[in-house]
């Protein structure tokens, strides 16, 4: 037996014929925003495992698992809710397994897990910031044309980062659209999935915003927010733009750092040059908070460009 599901988008399979765990997995799948394939016999799943991202499977049928064989593949686990015997991890071994799983200790990890897996692009979403190295340099007006023309070749969405700047929706005539703003995502907490902040961002097109509501701007981002944002964009999205402040400040300094690249625009003349290069020194040192989700410590130094 098995739940229906969208052929576009492939499903985690969950194979068990444990109804109480099965009670348990079907609410953490929820919680990721998927729905997954079930299946009750090892034999039924076998046409659905190779092309699952992620196979959960039971305790109660992990050795009926390895009895048959299957191919082994990546993102398989052995997941159990109540005490976990030595030889589960032996028969875990023979199926091919990457861990065996404490239900009760590690579902908000299973949740992350599965969103991940079903989220993710055929390549990892490229972020490209954007600052201006003086006042007046037009960097949003550069953010917007840049997100408009990567928009012209795949999904792309727009960061407004910049609290006191004028609204990357308003400089794009999106100001009346409806849909998520930051407002309204730096009440929330928990984790944010790609396709939820894809359907509900105003967009035109392929290019998708997330900016302000123009009549209740607040003062300062919200750190937990702009993490959670920045790593559901990437994950459903092509081309990531970021429009980042000027103002010195060590989440703007945790935002350059995980950025593939950052552009910093120049205002010609002698105290544009001056501020620009004082603004790219700044810039270049290590940020002084490496917090957010797991992996923020592994980013790369960004590459720049100058404009």
């Amino acid at each position: 037996m098995a739940t229906t599901h969208d052929p576009v988008s492939p499903a985690p399979l969950i194979l068990t014929a444990d109804e109480e765990l099965l009670a348990q997995l079907l609410p953490l799948a929820a919680a990721a925003d998927v729905v997954p394939v079930t299946a009750h016999d090892p034999l039924a799943a076998l046409a659905t495992w190779s092309r699952a991202p992620a196979v959960l499977v039971g305790a109660d049928l992990a050795e009926a698992v390895a009895r048959i064989a299957p191919d082994r593949r990546r993102h398989v686990y052995v997941v159990a809710h109540r005490t976990v015997p030595d030889e589960l991890f032996r028969t875990a071994l023979h199926i091919g397994a990457e861990q065996v799983v404490d239900l009760q200790r590690s579902a908000a990890w299973l949740v992350e897990l599965l969103a991940d897996l079903t989220e993710r692009q055929p390549a990892r979403g490229r972020v490209i910031g954007v600052i201006g190295g003086s006042g007046g340099a037009g960097a949003t007006t550069f953010a917007c044309a840049l997100g408009q023309w990567a928009a012209a070749h795949d999904d792309t969405v727009l960061l407004d980062c910049d609290p006191q700047g004028p609204g990357l929706d308003r400089m794009l005539g999106l100001e009346r659209t409806d849909g998520f703003r930051w407002d309204a995502l730096c009440q929330t907490t928990g984790r944010l999935s790609a396709r939820a902040l894809r359907e509900a961002l105003p967009r035109r097109g392929r290019l998708g915003v997330l900016s302000w509501y123009a009549e209740a701007r607040p003062q300062s981002l919200q750190a937990f927010a702009v993490r959670e944002a920045l790593s559901a964009a990437r994950r459903g999205h092509r081309t990531v733009v970021v429009d980042l402040p000027r103002s010195p400040d060590r989440l703007v300094d945790e935002l350059a750092a995980r950025c593939d690249r950052l552009v910093l625009l120049v205002r010609g003349g002698v105290p544009g040059v001056s501020s620009t290069a004082r603004m790219r020194a700044q810039l270049r040192r290590p940020p002084r908070h490496r917090g957010g989700p797991p992996g923020a410590r592994r980013c790369r130094r960004p590459r720049w460009s100058t404009r």
